[in-house]
């Protein structure tokens, strides 16, 4: 019997479960299950510090990008099994999880191959922003190097 691939995305303004992302792939079939895990970190910019982030999302676009975001994967990497995404909106102070995702495969090379696009695709592609709080209560919309109309675009090679 085969088992049908799922693929699961959810924006969400409570706290991410690591586990529970994990626990969308699981599968008996695969023996690799690929995670990345990206936290709000405190930075320095201006001297002033970072105490979180403010996230918003276009949500049925996001959606729809992210529909696309797993057909390229599965292009990619057929052995691909399950793809979970889980993306917070709203505050996410230091120190807590803005984006969960894992991906099962068969083998662990395709798994860490896929996560790597996908978290480059998701940032590049998938309509949402982020601002930056600062301690002095200021703020700052920030761009994705990864989205070609950044003024900081990063060219990067497609990860094959």
């Amino acid at each position: 019997m085969c088992e049908q691939q799922r693929d699961v995305f959810r924006l969400s303004h409570d706290k991410l479960s690591v586990q529970e992302v994990a626990d969308a792939v699981n599968s008996a079939s695969c023996g690799a299950v690929s995670m990345f895990i990206g936290t709000t970190r405190e930075d320095m910019v201006d001297s002033k510090k970072v105490v979180g982030l403010e996230y918003e999302a276009y949500e049925p676009m996001a959606q729809s990008e992210f529909s696309r975001l797993c057909d390229d994967i599965r292009a990619r990497w057929p052995n691909v099994k399950h793809v979970c995404i889980h993306h917070r909106l709203g505050w996410v102070k230091v120190g807590e999880a803005s984006v969960v995702m894992a991906i099962s495969s068969p083998h662990r090379s395709d798994g860490q191959q896929a996560i790597q696009q996908a978290i480059s695709q998701l940032k590049a592609s998938v309509p949402i922003w982020k601002k930056e709080v600062y301690d002095d209560q200021d703020s700052s919309w920030k761009e994705n190097q990864e989205c070609c109309w950044s003024s900081h675009a990063v060219q990067t090679k497609p990860a094959v």
